[in-house]
Protein backbone atom coordinates (compact mmCIF):
# COMPACT_ATOMS: atom_id res chain seq x y z
CA UNK A 1 0.00 0.00 0.00
CA UNK A 2 1.09 3.65 -0.89
CA UNK A 3 2.46 5.84 2.53
CA UNK A 4 -0.31 7.97 0.82
CA UNK A 5 -2.83 5.46 2.13
CA UNK A 6 -1.24 5.25 5.72
CA UNK A 7 -1.12 9.38 5.82
CA UNK A 8 -4.04 10.02 5.09
CA UNK A 9 -5.92 7.35 7.73
CA UNK A 10 -3.14 9.28 9.86
CA UNK A 11 -5.05 12.05 9.66
CA UNK A 12 -8.29 11.28 9.79
CA UNK A 13 -7.43 9.96 13.14
CA UNK A 14 -6.03 13.48 14.09
CA UNK A 15 -9.13 15.03 13.41
CA UNK A 16 -11.07 12.55 15.98
CA UNK A 17 -8.28 13.46 18.40
CA UNK A 18 -8.91 16.90 18.03
CA UNK A 19 -12.54 16.42 18.72
CA UNK A 20 -11.66 14.47 21.85
CA UNK A 21 -9.95 17.79 22.99
CA UNK A 22 -6.62 15.74 23.74
CA UNK A 23 -3.19 16.86 22.03
CA UNK A 24 -2.05 13.27 21.75
CA UNK A 25 -2.96 9.19 21.83
CA UNK A 26 -0.68 6.46 22.36
CA UNK A 27 -1.82 3.43 19.82
CA UNK A 28 -0.78 -0.09 21.94
CA UNK A 29 -3.02 -1.91 19.31
CA UNK A 30 -0.53 -3.50 17.30
CA UNK A 31 -3.07 -3.96 14.01
CA UNK A 32 -3.62 -0.70 14.59
CA UNK A 33 -0.59 0.74 14.65
CA UNK A 34 0.09 -1.42 11.46
CA UNK A 35 -3.24 0.07 10.09
CA UNK A 36 -2.00 3.38 10.60
CA UNK A 37 1.86 3.16 9.94
CA UNK A 38 2.28 0.37 7.58
CA UNK A 39 4.88 -1.26 9.63
CA UNK A 40 4.36 -4.73 10.43
CA UNK A 41 6.72 -5.51 13.57
CA UNK A 42 5.58 -5.98 16.99
CA UNK A 43 6.27 -4.49 20.12
CA UNK A 44 5.96 -1.28 18.91
CA UNK A 45 3.68 2.03 19.81
CA UNK A 46 2.83 4.84 17.85
CA UNK A 47 2.45 8.44 19.47
CA UNK A 48 -0.14 10.20 17.13
CA UNK A 49 -1.22 14.44 17.38
CA UNK A 50 -1.38 17.42 15.53
CA UNK A 51 1.70 18.10 15.94
CA UNK A 52 3.63 15.19 16.10
CA UNK A 53 3.48 11.31 15.15
CA UNK A 54 6.57 9.06 16.40
CA UNK A 55 6.48 5.62 16.27
CA UNK A 56 8.32 3.89 19.14
CA UNK A 57 9.85 0.33 18.38
CA UNK A 58 13.20 -1.42 19.34
CA UNK A 59 16.60 -2.37 17.40
CA UNK A 60 15.20 -5.53 15.85
CA UNK A 61 13.21 -3.23 13.58
CA UNK A 62 15.30 -0.02 12.51
CA UNK A 63 16.28 -1.14 8.80
CA UNK A 64 12.00 -2.29 8.80
CA UNK A 65 10.84 0.53 9.67
CA UNK A 66 12.79 2.53 7.02
CA UNK A 67 11.57 -0.26 4.69
CA UNK A 68 8.12 -0.23 5.46
CA UNK A 69 6.66 3.31 6.48
CA UNK A 70 7.64 6.90 6.33
CA UNK A 71 6.82 10.47 7.21
CA UNK A 72 7.00 9.63 11.12
CA UNK A 73 9.84 10.29 13.47
CA UNK A 74 10.93 7.02 15.42
CA UNK A 75 12.24 6.83 18.94
CA UNK A 76 14.55 2.91 19.10
CA UNK A 77 15.14 1.56 22.15
CA UNK A 78 17.67 -0.78 23.11
CA UNK A 79 17.31 -3.96 25.52
CA UNK A 80 18.02 -1.74 28.28
CA UNK A 81 15.56 0.68 27.97
CA UNK A 82 12.10 -0.51 28.84
CA UNK A 83 9.07 0.72 26.85
CA UNK A 84 8.07 3.08 29.52
CA UNK A 85 10.72 4.68 29.65
CA UNK A 86 11.08 5.55 25.76
CA UNK A 87 7.50 6.67 25.99
CA UNK A 88 7.94 8.72 29.10
CA UNK A 89 11.03 10.24 26.81
CA UNK A 90 8.45 11.35 23.84
CA UNK A 91 6.31 12.76 25.92
CA UNK A 92 7.98 14.82 27.71
CA UNK A 93 9.85 16.38 24.57
CA UNK A 94 6.21 16.80 23.25
CA UNK A 95 5.32 19.00 26.89
CA UNK A 96 1.81 17.14 26.60
CA UNK A 97 -0.86 18.27 29.06
CA UNK A 98 -2.49 15.01 28.27
CA UNK A 99 -2.59 11.69 26.88
CA UNK A 100 -5.15 9.15 25.93
CA UNK A 101 -4.36 5.95 25.45
CA UNK A 102 -6.28 2.59 24.04
CA UNK A 103 -8.09 1.00 27.06
CA UNK A 104 -8.98 -2.34 25.58
CA UNK A 105 -5.09 -3.20 24.19
CA UNK A 106 -3.59 -1.54 27.73
CA UNK A 107 -3.34 -4.08 30.93
CA UNK A 108 -3.43 -2.62 34.09
CA UNK A 109 0.34 -3.44 34.63
CA UNK A 110 1.42 -1.91 31.51
CA UNK A 111 -0.70 1.26 32.15
CA UNK A 112 0.97 1.18 35.59
CA UNK A 113 4.19 1.47 34.62
CA UNK A 114 3.78 3.92 31.60
CA UNK A 115 1.55 5.91 34.77
CA UNK A 116 4.39 6.00 36.60
CA UNK A 117 7.13 6.45 34.32
CA UNK A 118 5.52 9.72 32.92
CA UNK A 119 4.80 10.86 36.33
CA UNK A 120 8.46 10.67 36.93
CA UNK A 121 9.10 13.37 34.21
CA UNK A 122 8.43 16.38 35.79
CA UNK A 123 4.72 14.87 36.78
CA UNK A 124 3.58 14.43 33.42
CA UNK A 125 0.83 14.89 31.24
CA UNK A 126 -2.64 13.35 32.51
CA UNK A 127 -3.43 9.45 31.07
CA UNK A 128 -7.02 9.82 29.72
CA UNK A 129 -8.54 6.25 28.43
CA UNK A 130 -10.29 6.44 25.18
CA UNK A 131 -12.40 4.19 23.06
CA UNK A 132 -11.87 2.20 20.25
CA UNK A 133 -10.98 4.88 18.15
CA UNK A 134 -9.05 3.60 15.76
CA UNK A 135 -11.23 0.32 15.43
CA UNK A 136 -14.09 2.50 14.66
CA UNK A 137 -12.17 3.95 11.45
CA UNK A 138 -10.67 0.67 10.54
CA UNK A 139 -14.28 -0.57 10.00
CA UNK A 140 -15.32 0.88 6.34
CA UNK A 141 -12.26 -0.57 3.95
CA UNK A 142 -10.49 1.55 1.46
CA UNK A 143 -10.68 0.12 -2.33
CA UNK A 144 -6.78 -1.71 -1.30
CA UNK A 145 -8.38 -3.44 2.02
CA UNK A 146 -11.34 -4.96 -0.12
CA UNK A 147 -9.23 -6.49 -2.60
CA UNK A 148 -7.02 -7.75 0.00
CA UNK A 149 -10.53 -9.71 1.88
CA UNK A 150 -11.50 -10.68 -1.69
CA UNK A 151 -8.09 -12.43 -2.19
CA UNK A 152 -8.23 -13.95 1.30
CA UNK A 153 -11.64 -14.80 0.54
CA UNK A 154 -10.01 -16.64 -2.72
CA UNK A 155 -7.42 -18.58 -1.26
CA UNK A 156 -9.66 -19.83 1.35
CA UNK A 157 -11.98 -21.07 -1.14
CA UNK A 158 -9.39 -22.84 -3.37
CA UNK A 159 -7.70 -24.27 0.01
CA UNK A 160 -11.37 -25.85 0.99
CA UNK A 161 -12.05 -26.85 -2.49
CA UNK A 162 -8.58 -28.91 -2.71
CA UNK A 163 -9.39 -30.26 0.64
CA UNK A 164 -12.65 -31.69 -0.12
CA UNK A 165 -11.38 -33.26 -3.43
CA UNK A 166 -8.79 -35.88 -1.12
CA UNK A 167 -11.21 -35.80 2.21
CA UNK A 168 -10.78 -39.42 3.56
CA UNK A 169 -13.08 -40.99 6.63
CA UNK A 170 -10.28 -42.74 8.40
CA UNK A 171 -8.38 -38.90 8.94
CA UNK A 172 -8.88 -37.25 12.05
CA UNK A 173 -10.09 -33.49 12.65
CA UNK A 174 -6.58 -32.26 13.42
CA UNK A 175 -4.69 -33.86 10.29
CA UNK A 176 -7.80 -32.42 8.33
CA UNK A 177 -7.01 -29.36 9.87
CA UNK A 178 -3.50 -29.30 9.33
CA UNK A 179 -4.50 -30.60 5.22
CA UNK A 180 -6.33 -27.50 4.49
CA UNK A 181 -3.89 -25.05 6.00
CA UNK A 182 -1.36 -25.88 3.92
CA UNK A 183 -3.66 -26.28 0.94
CA UNK A 184 -4.65 -22.48 1.45
CA UNK A 185 -0.44 -21.88 1.69
CA UNK A 186 -0.15 -23.91 -1.70
CA UNK A 187 -2.75 -20.86 -2.96
CA UNK A 188 -0.97 -17.87 -1.29
CA UNK A 189 -2.00 -17.45 1.67
CA UNK A 190 0.92 -16.50 4.27
CA UNK A 191 -0.92 -18.82 6.62
CA UNK A 192 -4.66 -19.52 8.19
CA UNK A 193 -6.31 -16.48 9.42
CA UNK A 194 -7.19 -18.89 12.69
CA UNK A 195 -7.11 -22.44 13.74
CA UNK A 196 -9.52 -23.99 11.38
CA UNK A 197 -12.39 -25.49 13.21
CA UNK A 198 -12.70 -28.88 11.91
CA UNK A 199 -16.03 -30.77 14.03
CA UNK A 200 -17.51 -34.03 13.23
CA UNK A 201 -20.98 -35.14 14.30
CA UNK A 202 -21.94 -33.88 18.17
CA UNK A 203 -18.89 -31.98 18.65
CA UNK A 204 -19.98 -29.26 15.75
CA UNK A 205 -22.08 -28.32 18.69
CA UNK A 206 -19.02 -26.72 19.88
CA UNK A 207 -18.80 -23.24 18.23
CA UNK A 208 -15.27 -23.11 18.70
CA UNK A 209 -14.18 -26.91 18.80
CA UNK A 210 -10.88 -27.19 18.26
CA UNK A 211 -9.96 -30.20 15.98
CA UNK A 212 -9.10 -33.13 17.81
CA UNK A 213 -8.65 -37.17 17.22
CA UNK A 214 -12.35 -38.24 15.97
CA UNK A 215 -12.15 -39.62 12.56
CA UNK A 216 -14.27 -37.42 10.11
CA UNK A 217 -16.25 -40.59 8.84
CA UNK A 218 -17.48 -41.05 12.46
CA UNK A 219 -20.62 -39.34 11.81
CA UNK A 220 -22.96 -38.21 9.01
CA UNK A 221 -21.47 -34.75 9.01
CA UNK A 222 -18.53 -32.35 9.42
CA UNK A 223 -18.64 -28.01 10.19
CA UNK A 224 -15.68 -26.60 8.87
CA UNK A 225 -14.43 -22.86 10.13
CA UNK A 226 -11.44 -21.67 8.28
CA UNK A 227 -10.01 -18.46 6.67
CA UNK A 228 -6.99 -17.59 4.51
CA UNK A 229 -4.64 -14.39 5.85
CA UNK A 230 -3.34 -12.42 3.35
CA UNK A 231 0.78 -11.91 2.87
CA UNK A 232 -0.88 -8.09 3.41
CA UNK A 233 -1.86 -9.31 6.40
CA UNK A 234 -5.90 -9.38 5.84
CA UNK A 235 -8.30 -12.33 6.66
CA UNK A 236 -11.31 -13.72 5.86
CA UNK A 237 -13.62 -16.22 7.29
CA UNK A 238 -16.18 -18.95 6.40
CA UNK A 239 -18.23 -21.55 7.83
CA UNK A 240 -19.98 -24.69 5.63
CA UNK A 241 -21.25 -27.95 6.90
CA UNK A 242 -20.45 -30.80 4.57
CA UNK A 243 -22.57 -34.40 4.66
CA UNK A 244 -20.36 -37.61 4.66
CA UNK A 245 -22.37 -40.16 4.99
CA UNK A 246 -26.27 -41.41 6.24
CA UNK A 247 -28.01 -38.29 7.01
CA UNK A 248 -28.61 -37.86 11.19
CA UNK A 249 -32.46 -37.80 11.21
CA UNK A 250 -33.64 -33.45 11.67
CA UNK A 251 -30.06 -32.31 10.24
CA UNK A 252 -31.88 -31.16 7.29
CA UNK A 253 -34.66 -29.24 8.84
CA UNK A 254 -31.91 -27.37 11.16
CA UNK A 255 -29.76 -26.93 8.31
CA UNK A 256 -32.91 -25.47 6.20
CA UNK A 257 -33.06 -23.15 9.24
CA UNK A 258 -30.27 -21.96 9.59
CA UNK A 259 -29.88 -21.10 5.54
CA UNK A 260 -32.60 -19.33 5.60
CA UNK A 261 -32.32 -17.47 8.69
CA UNK A 262 -28.22 -16.43 6.96
CA UNK A 263 -30.45 -15.20 3.65
CA UNK A 264 -32.79 -12.99 6.15
CA UNK A 265 -29.70 -11.44 7.69
CA UNK A 266 -27.51 -10.94 4.11
CA UNK A 267 -30.89 -9.75 2.78
CA UNK A 268 -31.26 -6.91 5.61
CA UNK A 269 -27.61 -5.90 4.90
CA UNK A 270 -27.54 -1.53 3.41
CA UNK A 271 -26.22 1.12 4.29
CA UNK A 272 -27.91 2.90 6.98
CA UNK A 273 -29.33 -0.44 8.68
CA UNK A 274 -28.95 -0.65 12.38
CA UNK A 275 -26.31 -3.27 13.53
CA UNK A 276 -28.84 -4.61 16.04
CA UNK A 277 -31.34 -4.95 12.86
CA UNK A 278 -29.83 -7.51 11.19
CA UNK A 279 -28.98 -9.12 14.00
CA UNK A 280 -32.88 -9.34 14.12
CA UNK A 281 -33.64 -10.12 11.13
CA UNK A 282 -31.63 -13.37 11.09
CA UNK A 283 -32.28 -14.55 14.53
CA UNK A 284 -35.98 -14.44 14.45
CA UNK A 285 -36.05 -17.16 11.77
CA UNK A 286 -34.64 -18.94 14.21
CA UNK A 287 -36.51 -18.40 17.40
CA UNK A 288 -39.61 -18.92 15.20
CA UNK A 289 -38.33 -22.34 14.65
CA UNK A 290 -37.86 -22.79 18.18
CA UNK A 291 -34.17 -23.02 18.89
CA UNK A 292 -33.58 -19.68 19.80
CA UNK A 293 -31.93 -20.46 22.85
CA UNK A 294 -29.26 -22.85 21.27
CA UNK A 295 -27.75 -19.85 19.23
CA UNK A 296 -26.31 -18.06 21.82
CA UNK A 297 -23.48 -15.95 19.78
CA UNK A 298 -23.80 -12.71 17.95
CA UNK A 299 -24.99 -13.25 13.75
CA UNK A 300 -21.46 -11.99 12.94
CA UNK A 301 -18.27 -9.38 13.26
CA UNK A 302 -16.03 -6.94 11.26
CA UNK A 303 -12.78 -9.15 9.24
CA UNK A 304 -9.84 -7.20 8.46
CA UNK A 305 -6.15 -7.29 9.81
CA UNK A 306 -7.84 -8.78 12.55
CA UNK A 307 -10.28 -11.76 12.94
CA UNK A 308 -12.99 -9.74 14.93
CA UNK A 309 -12.49 -6.33 14.32
CA UNK A 310 -15.67 -3.69 14.47
CA UNK A 311 -18.74 -3.72 13.55
CA UNK A 312 -20.70 -6.08 15.26
CA UNK A 313 -24.15 -7.98 14.94
CA UNK A 314 -25.90 -8.96 18.08
CA UNK A 315 -28.64 -7.91 19.87
CA UNK A 316 -27.59 -5.18 22.00
CA UNK A 317 -25.45 -3.91 19.26
CA UNK A 318 -25.33 0.13 18.51
CA UNK A 319 -24.34 1.74 15.62
CA UNK A 320 -25.61 1.75 11.84
CA UNK A 321 -23.61 0.07 8.83
CA UNK A 322 -21.74 2.40 6.12
CA UNK A 323 -20.45 1.20 2.56
CA UNK A 324 -17.05 -0.66 3.16
CA UNK A 325 -17.48 -2.32 6.05
CA UNK A 326 -16.99 -6.25 5.65
CA UNK A 327 -18.63 -8.61 7.89
CA UNK A 328 -19.99 -12.00 8.63
CA UNK A 329 -23.18 -13.21 8.84
CA UNK A 330 -22.91 -16.73 10.26
CA UNK A 331 -26.39 -17.53 12.57
CA UNK A 332 -25.74 -21.27 13.66
CA UNK A 333 -28.12 -23.99 16.24
CA UNK A 334 -26.15 -25.98 18.52
CA UNK A 335 -27.88 -28.80 20.08
CA UNK A 336 -25.56 -30.49 22.62
CA UNK A 337 -25.10 -33.81 22.07
CA UNK A 338 -26.27 -33.94 19.02
CA UNK A 339 -24.33 -31.43 16.57
CA UNK A 340 -24.13 -27.92 15.31
CA UNK A 341 -25.32 -26.18 12.00
CA UNK A 342 -23.22 -22.37 11.43
CA UNK A 343 -23.01 -21.22 7.37
CA UNK A 344 -20.97 -18.29 7.38
CA UNK A 345 -20.46 -15.66 4.45
CA UNK A 346 -18.28 -12.77 4.46
CA UNK A 347 -20.45 -9.76 3.38
CA UNK A 348 -19.63 -6.22 1.65
CA UNK A 349 -21.80 -3.61 2.10
CA UNK A 350 -22.20 -0.96 -0.34
CA UNK A 351 -23.46 1.87 -2.03
CA UNK A 352 -26.53 1.17 -2.39
CA UNK A 353 -26.82 -2.66 -0.47
CA UNK A 354 -24.67 -5.36 -0.42
CA UNK A 355 -22.61 -8.32 -1.74
CA UNK A 356 -21.32 -11.19 -0.92
CA UNK A 357 -18.22 -11.68 -1.46
CA UNK A 358 -17.65 -15.78 -0.71
CA UNK A 359 -19.24 -18.04 -3.30
CA UNK A 360 -18.92 -21.77 -1.89
CA UNK A 361 -22.23 -23.58 -2.65
CA UNK A 362 -24.51 -23.60 0.49
CA UNK A 363 -27.77 -25.48 -0.78
CA UNK A 364 -28.21 -28.60 1.52
CA UNK A 365 -27.75 -30.42 -1.67
CA UNK A 366 -24.42 -29.18 -2.13
CA UNK A 367 -22.84 -29.77 1.64
CA UNK A 368 -23.52 -33.78 0.52
CA UNK A 369 -19.64 -34.91 -0.63
CA UNK A 370 -18.37 -38.14 -1.47
CA UNK A 371 -15.43 -39.08 0.75
CA UNK A 372 -13.36 -42.40 0.48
Amino acid sequence: MSQARFTRRRRNLIARIRKLGLPALLVTDESNVTWLTGFTGDSSYLLIGPKLGVLISDTRYTVQIAEECSGLDVEIRDARRPMHDAIATVTTAAKLGALGFEAHSTSMATWERISAAIAGSNGGPELVSVGMVVNELRAKKDSGEIAEIRLAVHQAERGFAAMVSVLEADKTELEVAHELEHLMRRFGAEGPAFEPIVAVGPRAALPHARPGPTLIGESGFVLFDWGAKTTGGYRSDLTRVLLTSKIPPKLEAIYGVVLNAQRKGIKAIRPGATLKSVDRAARRVIENAGYGKFFGHGLGHGIGLDIHEEPRFSPVAEGVLEPGMVITVEPGIYLPGWGGVRIEDDVLVTRDGHEVLTSVPKRFEDAVVQIA
